[in-house]
């Protein structure tokens, strides 16, 4: 029985995982990820190594019974466990593989690390260059064999358009500060009282609307046409959101849109996932695929172990 533990470290959040035979089988949930690290460097390591521990002792398991630790995301940036550089597109599951990273963390677990790095693109300006670490392997796990280009949408606290060839690869990406941006905007700024997060659906006129008018006028006059349309034009609070929705996510669909690429895939959090193929579907003729929110949960473990265990 193949027995790996995977570490998914986001910006705000980080999973630990134990998968026995490409099941995920438990998970302890660390509510906070590598930005904790720019301010506590010890935090983050110490939350992960009881995370590794209480796995083991819940299920009766010694370290010799894991094979490898599969870490991926922010957990290799300056602010994680082990800061690595980015391997640079065009690359696949292939390159991944070629330049993953072992080294035991005595001070977390005598247990060897995996790290897959991330990667960048370097071009000759700001417009062409970016870089991710955690999305190249969430795509490796819901990536399909279709064999044709394909663009990617993975919404998160750094959303990630990422545009593959016929076999896979990663040709060049966009990011976006959408998690975040709704996050920030939604708590610390006028608009607290008037989007509500804690709706989990939408008002599907609205949210074309938000979009439309952020792709006009601008994202910034946009949004404060949401406060406008909760005190002057009395629209309830699904309405609200639904419009803050639509404008945030307008950079996105004007990317996605702009694309010659018709195959849309998109990936996240079953909210916004749904939000941005109706987008995507109401302004365009383009062929859109959502993958199913257990494959988004299961996406960062999966393609973690696709990366460690492939073979040319």
């Amino acid at each position: 029985m193949m027995r790996y533990i995977t570490v998914d470290g986001g910006t705000s959040n980080t999973r630990v995982m134990l998968v026995q035979n490409g099941q995920i089988e438990d998970i302890v949930r660390i509510p906070f990820g590598a930005r904790a690290g720019i301010e506590n460097a010890t935090a983050l390591r110490t939350a992960i190594r009881d995370g590794i521990s209480e796995l083991l002792v819940r299920h009766k398991l010694k370290e010799a019974d894991i094979e490898r630790i599969l870490a991926s995301g922010m957990i290799t940036s300056e602010f994680g466990l082990c800061n690595l550089p980015h391997i640079c597109a065009p690359a696949g599951i292939a390159e991944l593989h070629a330049q993953l990273h072992e080294v035991v963390l005595e001070d977390i677990s005598p247990i060897p690390f995996v790290f897959i790095r991330g990667v960048k693109t370097v071009g000759t300006s700001v417009a062409d260059t970016d870089m991710m670490r955690g999305e190249e392997t969430e795509l490796m796990g819901v990536i399909d064999e279709g064999g044709e280009k394909s663009l990617y949408v993975l919404p998160g606290s750094h959303s990630k358009l990422i545009e593959t060839d016929a076999s896979g690869k990663i040709l060049r990406f966009s990011t976006m500060l959408t998690g975040e941006m709704i996050g920030a905007l939604a708590t610390d700024t006028i608009l607290k009282d008037a989007v509500d997060l804690s709706i989990r659906t939408y008002d599907a006129q609205m949210l074309l609307a938000g979009c439309r008018y952020a792709m006009e006028n601008g994202l910034n006059e946009a949004l404060f046409k949401v406060r406008i349309l909760k005190n002057l034009f009395q629209k309830d609070a699904m309405e609200s959101y639904s419009f803050f929705l639509g404008a945030v996510l307008s950079a996105e669909i004007k990317i996605i849109l702009a694309s010659p690429i018709r195959r849309v895939v998109i990936g996240g959090k079953s909210q916004i996932k749904r939000a941005t193929a109706e987008l995507v579907q109401a302004l365009s003729d383009k062929e859109t695929v959502t993958v199913s929110d257990t494959d988004v949960d299961s996406s960062a473990t999966r393609g973690a172990i696709r990366i460690y265990e492939y073979r040319a």
